[in-house]
């Protein structure tokens, strides 16, 4: 099963009111575990950088500027992802940004039955408690140290290992080493010794119909 735990940073929070996307991080999923396969490209968004904006990811437009616009890498991008679930942290903020882009050159919208929400997941498994990354980084014992800024490569490498403990955990991740190792344990503790014989005798065959002849009206009887 092929997955893709995706992230984007932007210029704000509207792509209506002229927002645009800044960078796009991909993390490949497969049976749940990362396979190491990434994508990952900073976008030239075309515009200003609100300083709301910079604050929170740190690209300034002058670097954005030496970077392709997103029309030149959406080909490559659509290629990555496929018909594969797209596992987001906040899916209706990112699946906004990706469709207003994607509507702009004249291309299909991603379809919102192909993303996965973690927002939502850890809502419902969590109730009351805070859904940020950062939160379920330390509910999860993640370690999100390097994160001093957002980061759409980094986000989507957090959210890979925050998507694995919210359908149940890292036990999924035993290598097939590990798994001969417990499955062999486990053999061990299985083997059975012959069954030793536990006939009555004949004393306590006598006990047992002397306690039947006290019981008043058996089932058995009836």
């Amino acid at each position: 099963m092929r997955e893709i735990a995706l992230d984007t940073e932007t210029t704000g929070f509207d792509p209506a009111n002229g927002d645009r996307i800044v960078e796009i991080g991909c993390v490949e999923l497969v049976n749940h575990l990362p396979t190491g396969n990434i994508f990952h490209r900073y976008i030239n968004p075309e515009r200003d950088m609100p300083e709301s904006a910079f604050k929170v990811h740190g690209l300034s437009e002058e670097f954005l500027k030496t970077h392709n616009v997103i029309a030149r890498e959406i080909d490559e991008f659509l290629e990555f992802i496929g018909t594969a679930k797209l596992v987001i942290h906040n899916a209706q903020f990112d699946m906004k940004f990706l469709n207003a882009e994607l509507i702009r050159m004249k291309r299909p919208p991603l379809p919102m039955s192909q993303s996965i929400d973690t927002v939502s997941m850890a809502r419902r498994k969590f109730p009351g408690a805070q859904a940020s990354l950062d939160a379920l980084c330390r509910r999860f014992a993640i370690d999100n140290s390097a994160r001093t800024k957002h980061g759409a490569l980094l986000d989507a490498e957090l959210l890979a290992e925050v998507y694995l403990e919210l359908i149940g955990g890292r036990q999924q991740g035993f290598t097939l080493e590990e798994k001969a190792a417990f499955d062999a344990e486990a053999q061990m503790r299985t083997d059975v010794r012959p069954a030793r014989p536990h006939a009555a005798s004949d004393e306590e065959r006598a006990a047992h119909a002397a306690f039947v002849e006290t019981l008043t009206d058996p089932l058995w009887k009836q």
